[in-house]
């Protein structure tokens, strides 16, 4: 029998029965479609991560003092050591070619206070090239000038977390606030950057000039974090063999361990791609496992299929039907109700995304790859577990099949 007519009759034969044909192929739609949703929202998470991994500059450096090591991509602190100070960042500017910029930066939460409202936050000492090379920008006011930082200025950059804090919605630009017992005065308000890698608010943050901190706030001689950056990307790995060798020097460490940890962009960049690429491919698996549901629904639906056209076979099979008429017959069913259910399941899974998506509920990213995989699958899926069903249709005898009810 040709192609053509089996795919004729096979539409006819499931249209007859919709209600049977719709319950069917649920499992399959509902399966794709989970697939392609929570690959997209992955996707998105992942791209939200990135981008604010990029925000920071895909060229900086991070040097932390003391040891740590990367947990399921984040950075989590081992040891402090206090051998990092504000000489090291000069001397990785003036001594590492590969770098073009280096600065110190010092940070610790504080409770910040403002007439009746006090508030903790991060308090960062950090100078004016570090603004630059962090990438923060002002939204109203200025940053401090080199100047202020010489002369231990207490003035102070509020993050839009710590300014709507501190004052509401008061503009705070000229206003006067007190970290710990010290009095700042404010004198902009940065841009907002949301949250890290790390999932900590960037925006709650107090900006001051690293010598405030070091001597007005913290009081002491060291500092917690060195920022620098490369010339370019691709000299990202070159920079960071080059602070490691001067810091050992500086620091005299000879056959000693790093008292510091330096790690680039790139490498950052790759541990949170890997660790996003491997969640995503977890929860796509996860919900991959309702397709085969589907695939079960599509065989017992085959099967019932089978017993009430037996005689329907029977009498195919007298006029002339092969056995190889009767099983491309059911497998052409089966394959047709996966293909159907795949479909269905990559246009309610895309518009779930693009809904979730638009109502800001999540960002999403579209996984074409994801539908075309769901899709194949699902098709592959119905043809496997059509086999069987297709295989005992075709074994069914013309005499007994005639003689069925």
């Amino acid at each position: 029998m040709k192609l053509s007519r089996n795919l004729a009759l096979s539409c006819e034969l499931l249209a007859a029965h919709r209600l049977r044909t719709m319950l069917s192929i649920l499992g399959i739609v509902v399966g794709v479609a989970a697939v392609v949703l929570m690959v997209s929202a992955g996707r998105g998470a992942e791209k939200r991560i990135l981008d604010r991994i990029r925000d920071m500059g895909t060229d900086l450096i991070v040097v932390n003092a003391g040891q740590t090591r990367l947990i399921a991509g984040r950075q989590r602190q081992m040891a402090s050591v206090t051998t990092l100070v504000p000489e090291d960042a000069e001397s990785i500017r003036q001594g590492c070619p590969s770098v073009v910029s280096a600065a110190a930066a010092t940070s610790r939460k504080m409770a910040a206070r403002h007439e009746a409202e006090t508030v903790n936050t991060s308090v960062v000492g950090m100078d004016v090239e570090g603004l630059r090379i962090r990438n923060i920008e002002m939204a109203v006011g200025r940053f401090f000038d080199a100047d202020e930082g010489r002369g231990s200025r207490r003035v102070a950059v509020l993050g839009p977390t710590a300014s709507r804090n501190l004052f509401g919605a008061v503009d705070p630009i000229g206003l006067r606030f007190r970290i710990g017992r010290v009095p700042f005065e404010v004198i902009g308000v940065a841009r907002s950057k949301g949250v890290d890698a790390n999932g900590a608010d960037q925006d709650d943050i107090i900006l001051v000039p690293l010598n405030t901190a070091m001597r007005r706030l913290h009081n002491v001689t060291y500092v917690d974090t060195v920022y620098a950056r490369a010339q370019q990307s691709s000299l990202l790995n070159r920079a960071e063999g080059e602070i490691r060798e001067l810091l050992r020097e500086r620091h005299r460490l000879r056959d000693k361990p790093d008292d510091f940890t330096v790690q680039n962009q790139a490498t950052l960049l790759e541990t949170e791609r890997e660790t996003s690429g491997s969640m995503t491919l977890l929860i796509g698996s996860v919900a991959g496992i309702s397709l085969l549901v589907g695939g079960v629904g599509i065989l017992a639906v085959m099967l019932i299929s089978i017993r009430e056209r037996t005689h329907e076979i029977g009498l195919r099979r007298t006029v002339g039907a092969t056995r190889r008429d009767i099983r491309n017959q059911f497998l052409l069913e089966a394959t047709i109700l996966a293909g159907a259910g795949g479909f269905l399941g990559v246009l309610l899974g895309i518009s779930g995304a693009w809904g979730v998506s638009g109502l800001g509920y999540w960002e999403t990213v579209i996984s074409w790859s994801s539908a075309v995989v769901g899709f194949s699958f699902s098709v592959c899926l119905g043809m496997a577990f059509g086999v069987y069903p297709a295989i005992r249709a075709a074994r069914l005898k013309p005499v007994e099949a005639l003689r069925a009810e």
